[in-house]
C-alpha cells in the first residue's frame, strides 16, 4: 500500500501551460503517473507532451475523471486555484507556490480540509510513492534511482533531503512506502503529524522517518503523539539547523517557517523532546538506516 496516491491516481496539473509545469510533466509521465489532463484558464484545446487542457477543473475532472491536482500557479493565485479544484471535488492536492501571503494560505487550508481534501504544501517539491506514482518535481528524471519502494514511510520539511533520506534508505536494502514532502510555508496543508497517522494506519508501512528543522511545532506535536502511545511504529527523526541557534532570533534560514523564536523552536530542543517521547533521534543521515533495522528487529 501506500498514502494519498498509487497507481490508481489520475492528475490533472493546474497551470500545465507554464514552464515548471511543462518540465515536471514530462519527467512524471516517464515515470508512470497517470496525468490525465491539464488547466489553464483560456488555453482549452492545447495539449502539453500529449495531455489534454481544459479551461476549468470541472470540465477536467468530467472529461477524464481525474482525481488529484498539482497545482502550478503563481503564489497570488493559489489560493483561487486551491477553491476551484475543492469545490470541483478533488480530494487531492498539491501546492507547490512557497511564501503565500497568510491569509490566502490560511482559506485555501480552511476551505480543503472543509471539503475533506488531503493538500500537501505549501512550498513543497512533491510526494511519490515509489513505484506507483509522483506528484510534483520530486526527484527529477532521477526519481527511480533516488526512490526505492519499500516499507518505511518519510515525512520531510525540505525537499531535497527527501532525496538524501530516500537514497539512504535504498542504498541501505530498505526503502519507501511514500515520502511527502510536506513543505516549507509557515502554513501548510498537511502537518508533520497528520501525514505521521496516516503511515500509522497502513498496514504496508513499518517504520517512518521524519527530517524536521527549526521553527514551528510540527515536531513537537510528533513528541507528543508517540508519548501518548497515538504513536506506535517506531519513528526516527533527523533534526538539522543546530547553527541557527548561534544567530539572533526570529531569523530564517532556508525555508521561511524556520524561524526560532521560542524556546523549543530550536534543532536542539526538538531532538530533546523526540528522543524524551521515544523517538530515535539520528545525528547524520548514515545513521538512520541503522537504527531503523534495530527498531524493527526489536518489534
Amino acid at each position: 500500500m501506500s498514502i494519498l496516491i498509487d497507481e490508481h491516481t489520475r492528475l490533472l496539473i493546474q497551470g500545465i501551460t507554464g514552464n515548471q509545469a511543462r518540465f515536471d510533466v514530462r519527467y512524471c509521465l516517464e515515470y508512470g503517473t497517470h496525468i490525465v489532463a491539464g488547466v489553464t484558464p483560456g488555453r482549452g484545446g492545447e495539449e502539453v507532451e500529449g495531455v489534454p487542457v481544459f479551461n476549468t477543473v470541472a470540465a477536467a475532472m468530467a472529461a477524464t475523471g481525474a482525481n488529484a491536482s498539482a497545482i502550478y500557479v503563481p503564489a497570488h493565485s493559489v489560493k483561487d486555484a486551491v477553491l476551484e479544484a475543492v469545490d470541483a471535488g478533488i480530494k487531492m492536492l498539491l501546492c507547490l507556490g512557497e511564501n503565500l501571503p497568510r491569509h490566502d494560505a490560511s482559506v485555501a487550508v480552511s476551505a480543503a480540509r472543509a471539503a475533506g481534501a488531503h493538500m500537501v504544501g505549501f512550498n513543497s517539491n512533491g510526494l511519490i510513492s515509489p513505484g506507483k506514482c509522483k506528484m510534483g518535481g520530486i526527484g527529477g528524471d532521477s526519481a527511480r534511482v533516488l526512490y526505492a519502494p519499500g516499507r518505511i514511510g518519510v515525512c520531510s520539511r525540505s525537499g531535497g533531503m527527501s532525496a538524501e533520506i530516500c537514497r539512504t534508505l535504498g542504498r541501505s536494502g530498505l526503502g519507501a512506502s511514500t515520502c511527502v514532502s510536506m513543505g516549507g510555508d509557515p502554513i501548510v496543508g498537511m502537518r508533520m503529524l497528520e501525514v505521521l497517522r496516516l503511515f500509522e494506519a497502513d498496514a504496508e508501512t513499518d517504520a517512518c522517518v521524519i527530517f524536521g528543522e527549526p521553527g514551528g511545532s510540527h515536531e513537537s506535536e510528533v513528541a507528543e503523539a508517540i508519548a501518548s502511545g497515538e504513536l506506535r511504529k517506531p519513528v526516527v527523526a533527523l533534526v538539522a539547523g543546530a547553527f541557527q541557534e548561534n544567530y539572533p532570533p526570529g531569523i530564517s534560514f532556508g525555508h521561511i517557517a524556520a524561524i526560532i523564536r521560542g524556546g523549543n523552536d530550536s534543532a536542539t530542543a526538538k531532538r530533546a523532546l523526540l528522543a524524551q517521547a521515544g523517538a530515535l533521534v539520528a545525528s547524520s543521515l548514515e545513521e538512520i538506516p541503522g537504527l531503523l533495522k534495530a527498531a524493527l528487529a526489536d518489534r
